[in-house]
């Protein structure tokens, strides 16, 4: 199951249609295989409970990962890991 944090959200509707098509494949990736290499996936530093994943060159999605839910927090350029 996916769940879309507001915060996200809010973001992905501000993107450019054409990354929201990269968003959109990055999350179907995502889902069938965290551990894909096309897209990065990785636990954040000093962040324990936050995955990161790669969208593109410039873009990132941050999520929590359960047993049988993502949970996406936020998605954008490098600084979303300001406030991720």
């Amino acid at each position: 199951m996916l769940l879309r944090s507001k915060r996200f959200r809010k973001r992905y509707a501000k993107l450019p249609d054409a990354v929201k098509k990269k968003v959109d494949r990055c999350l179907r990736i995502l889902v069938k295989d965290l551990r894909h290499p096309g897209i990065q996936a990785r636990k954040m530093v000093n962040q324990p409970d936050i995955w990161e994943a790669r969208v593109d060159l410039h873009t990132r999605i941050t999520f929590q990962a359960g047993d049988h839910q993502i949970t996406l927090r936020s998605v954008g350029t490098h600084e979303i890991y300001r406030k991720p």
